[in-house]
């Protein structure tokens, strides 16, 4: 259905302005800010961290661009909603700036769009001067290890998804009936699956963690959890914040082994000053009496360092796990560069919950994408896709899985100066005027896909918000895509 629309500009000159109407959302396009024909179009694939922290340093550096952002959930902002833990409201505050970039004139947001399935990086291209691929990390690197697909394995990505609302790990349903779960790996995200498993159902009940995760933690029987790295503790990848929030969990008392330290207190000094700060308050945890409180503590917690797995062990049914097996390893070199080394012993540790924190990967989105299997990134120049021109990437899907949201703030803000840069060189031709969501909007109708606008969002953000006040909590997350979609048309 088509409208046609006049826009006066200083009064002066009159000009038609097409603005596609779609009966499902409304105007699917940008309406007024779509006259300029001859704007630079840009479109990017992913509505997270990545994705608007690109579109927010082009909408404000550059005036005359307009910015498209498609993402495939009908739900924005990837990792901020769901890989944040429900206990750090505070770190999901830049959903205000997201909001303000989304709702810009020269923004749109086209949710429930699966690029690669429902329309084409090519495509894409076609329409836009631009397209910057920022759709993340959705893949788990895996153990690599003998008994890791048993039944009591998951990865920390699946386990986060479960307790934060990601659609597809609603139905997950882990299995916290044990008493010990082993966490491999030691980055921020294992210590926040530690402090969930381990949390006061008093404080998460406050917070925005979904019901069914709720209730099932509300169950649990885990009452230790170790959380395992292969190296020591001066090379830990966490921040100190995750620590101290471990340290302070009430009703819990660490449980270290003191030979594992050996040594570190003498190397403090050599060390930087964030870095000394951490491995200080590891250190003074591992070795500190133990109080009245922590004597009376019905939970633990533990890191154990210099272990690597080397097989999951399964219980008699053969089904699902009953412990795993670690190579005790040795560390070659020092400092942040130290390799870990197996020295040929091993050590089993009982448990019946392993949730491996390993890492994410990014996946191939379209065959005619280049992308780096080994590294699992798109290979890239400053943000350039290399053999690619028009094509960029910002966030994990440049650099891999690295560094916390501000990493990913500086990281997308590279690329859109990049992209800048290249449009001020002419190296991106932007003298064509390019169609946009207007060729887009069109396909996908065709093809049967509702986009779902950002003020459809605004509608799911209100109903969960609703659902929440019933319970006292900020939100009630909806789980389903079919009834966010629902909620889209209500």
């Amino acid at each position: 259905m088509k409208a046609q629309q006049w826009s006066c500009v200083l009064g002066l000159l009159c000009m038609p302005a097409e603005v596609i109407l779609n009966p499902w959302t409304g105007v699917c396009g940008r309406g007024l800010a779509s006259v300029h024909s001859s704007s630079p179009k840009v479109c990017i694939v992913g509505g997270g961290p990545a994705g608007f922290y690109t579109a927010q340093h082009l909408i404000k550096t550059r005036q005359d661009v307009e910015v498209d952002i498609y993402e495939r959930l009908p739900v924005p902002f990837g990792l901020v909603r769901f890989g944040v833990a429900p206990d750090h409201p505070e770190v999901k505050n830049v959903i205000n700036t997201f909001t303000q970039t989304a709702q810009h004139a020269r923004c749109g947001f086209y949710g429930n769009v699966n690029v690669g399935k429902d329309v084409s990086v090519e495509e894409l291209q076609k329409a836009y001067h631009a397209v910057v691929l920022s759709y993340g990390a959705e893949g788990n690197r895996t153990m690599g290890v003998p008994g890791e697909d048993l039944h009591g394995v998951y990865s920390a990505k699946d386990f986060v998804g479960w307790y934060n609302g990601f659609p597809l790990n609603r139905e997950l349903s882990p299995d916290l009936s044990c008493e010990t779960a082993v966490i491999l790996g030691q980055g921020n995200v294992a210590l926040d699956v530690a402090r969930l498993l381990l949390s006061p159902i008093d404080i998460l009940k406050k917070t925005d963690i979904t019901q069914p995760a709720l209730e099932a933690l509300a169950e649990s029987r885990v009452r230790r959890v170790l959380i395992v790295g292969r190296r020591g503790p001066m090379q830990i990848a966490c921040t100190i914040k995750e620590v101290r929030e471990m340290v302070n969990l009430p009703d819990t008392a660490p449980d270290m082994v003191a030979a594992e330290f050996e040594g570190v207190a003498e190397a403090l000094k050599e060390l930087p000053r964030p870095r000394k700060r951490l491995t200080d308050l590891i250190l003074k945890t591992a070795l500190q009496i133990p109080g009245e409180k922590q004597s009376k503590a019905s939970r633990s917690w533990g890191f154990r360092f210099f272990r690597s797995p080397i097989e999951v062990l399964a219980a008699p049914d053969l089904a699902r796990v009953a412990g795993i097996r670690l190579a005790v390893n040795r560390l070659e070199g020092s400092g942040e560069g130290a390799r870990a080394v197996p020295t040929g012993e091993v050590e089993d540790v009982a448990c019946d919950l392993v949730i491996s924190s390993i890492g994410y990967r990014s996946l191939p989105i379209d065959p005619r994408v280049p992308f780096d299997s080994r590294k699992a990134i798109v290979p890239n120049t400053m943000g350039r896709v290399q053999q690619a021109a028009g094509l960029y990437c910002s966030g994990w899907l440049k650099t891999g899985p690295v560094g916390v949201i501000a990493t990913t703030m500086n990281n997308s803000f590279d690329t859109a100066r990049t992209l800048l840069e290249d449009i001020s060189a002419g190296t991106l031709n932007v003298s064509a005027a390019k169609p946009g969501s207007q060729e887009i909007c069109p396909l996908l109708e065709k093809r049967g896909v509702k986009p779902v606008t950002f003020s459809d969002w605004e509608k799911i953000d209100h109903e969960e918000i609703r659902r929440g006040e019933t319970k006292a909590k900020p939100r009630e997350k909806l789980l389903d895509v079919e009834e966010m979609l629902q909620v889209t048309r209500t």
